[in-house]
């Protein structure tokens, strides 16, 4: 199964807090937080063709272009799957992964999943009934490690499924 993640710049190693204009990006195959979970998608056989990044400010000053790119991206590229995330309890990174994961599961045939934590209420309530929202610890929380699983599984799982691990 392909895979094409989209990190926020925390995420995908580009700055931190501070650097939330940080222009879209794309390096192939995995990077950044990529790391921690990459044997357990080698054990799913998930192959990751690339990680997409972009500040979540830049990313609303610049939505229109961003997710264009992004669709293109996906047209080019033919992943099975974009993974939004983990976006643990980042609310404006948990905000654009949603965006991005609607307007591509919109535009393209690529199966789109966004992963964050329940802090996220707000974004979870708006776009739960739109995309796939999986569920998983806020950053420090315990249960990463299944959480990390969990998603693996739905990735590599048929559409169609409806996991317990989703929120509803």
């Amino acid at each position: 199964m392909k895979v094409i993640l989209l990190f926020d710049q925390i995420q995908a190693g580009y700055g931190g807090k501070e650097r939330p204009n940080t222009p879209l990006g794309l390096e192939k195959g995995g990077i950044g937080s990529y790391l921690m979970f990459k044997d357990v998608f080698a054990a799913h056989d998930l192959k990751v063709l690339a990680t997409v990044y972009c500040g979540p400010d830049y990313f609303q000053a610049n939505k229109e272009e961003v997710l264009h790119k992004i669709a293109n991206l996906m047209k080019k590229a033919q992943p099975d799957v974009l993974l939004c995330g983990p976006c643990f309890n980042y609310d404006t990174y948990a905000q654009m992964a949603a965006e991005v994961a609607a307007y591509i599961q919109d535009q393209t045939p690529v199966r789109t999943y966004v992963a964050c934590s329940a802090e996220n209420e707000a974004v979870v309530d708006r776009y739960k009934d739109q995309v796939k929202i999986i569920q998983m610890p806020k950053k420090g929380g315990v249960g990463l490690t299944d959480a990390l699983h969990h998603i693996a599984e739905i990735l590599s799982g048929p559409a169609e499924a409806d996991w317990p691990h989703f929120f509803h």
